[in-house]
């Protein structure tokens, strides 16, 4: 999905796989300074981005990106023969020339340091007040969880919260997670917990955060989380029972798609 200030432009497909734009619709929506959001779904996206700051560059038109979520972010470092593919990402869309950058939850702060001109900002931190309201949160009582180090340096300097976080062991050739223990303890149950963390996929790490906390006395758990991908539906997580609901962002999903799912308009956060 590409906006241009605020008008979703429309792409067609040749039978042989190629984009075709639609110049009537970009030409009626080009600014002297113009802004994109841009929201990735593959990687044919990439190269809709490509041909739209090029029409712009050849009408002289400034452009800053918003890039809702920021594809191949989890790959931040390279481990064994594994390839830096965020890097390459990156390094494509520096060649596009934006005058600023904005990422919605960058992963980790690598993908900043790559990109040029970028900022990011946050809003999982102002989406925990509305799911606080929603689900009856105590901060006496219950606890905020993360389910990695990175999710805690990320979160964890919210302050007001009782904390517990997980300690997860990882393939990083295959992405699967081989185990995950909490550090720490807990209260007396029954408390319910709120698991943070920026991105869900199959919901793996958070079905194993659930079955841990519900055996430490976990009466509800709910999942916060910005991103999440289409392939939670295949996933066990929301079946599963032990995540009461999900709340996230569209930034990946069009659509909550599930009862277990609460989605939040990204346009309403920091954005």
């Amino acid at each position: 999905m590409i906006k241009l200030n605020g008008a979703e432009l429309s792409f067609k497909t040749f039978p042989n796989g190629e984009t075709l734009m639609n110049g009537d619709e970009l030409s009626a929506n080009v600014h002297a300074n113009n802004s994109i959001v841009w929201r990735y779904g593959n990687d044919g996206d990439l190269i809709k981005l490509m041909f739209v700051k090029r029409y712009l560059d050849e009408r002289r038109a400034s452009c800053s990106l918003t890039i809702l979520y920021m594809p191949y972010s989890r790959m931040d470092r390279v481990e064994g023969a594994s390839a830096f593919t965020l890097k390459y990402v990156a390094s494509f869309i520096n060649s596009l020339q934006f005058e600023a950058v904005k990422v919605i939850e960058p992963h980790s702060d690598v993908t900043l340091a790559l990109l040029d001109r970028s900022t990011a900002v946050y809003p999982t931190l102002e989406l925990l007040e509305r799911v606080e309201a929603e689900t009856g949160f105590d901060r006496g009582r219950d606890y905020l969880f993360f389910p990695d180090a990175g999710a805690q340096k990320r979160y964890g300097k919210t302050s007001g919260y009782k904390q517990l976080v997980g300690f997860k062991s990882r393939d990083f050739a295959t992405g699967e997670i081989k185990g995950l223990e909490i550090v720490g303890a807990a209260g007396d149950p029954p408390f319910h917990a709120i698991i943070v963390d920026d991105l869900c996929s199959y919901g793996g790490t958070f079905l194993r955060s659930a079955e841990k906390l519900k055996e430490i006395g976990a009466e509800r758990i709910y999942l916060l989380v910005t991103h999440c991908e289409k392939s939670v539906f295949k996933g066990r997580l929301l079946e599963s029972g032990l995540v009461d609901k999900v709340f996230t962002t569209d930034t990946m999903l069009d659509e909550a798609g599930h009862e277990r799912i609460r989605l939040f308009e990204s346009g309403g956060l920091l954005i």
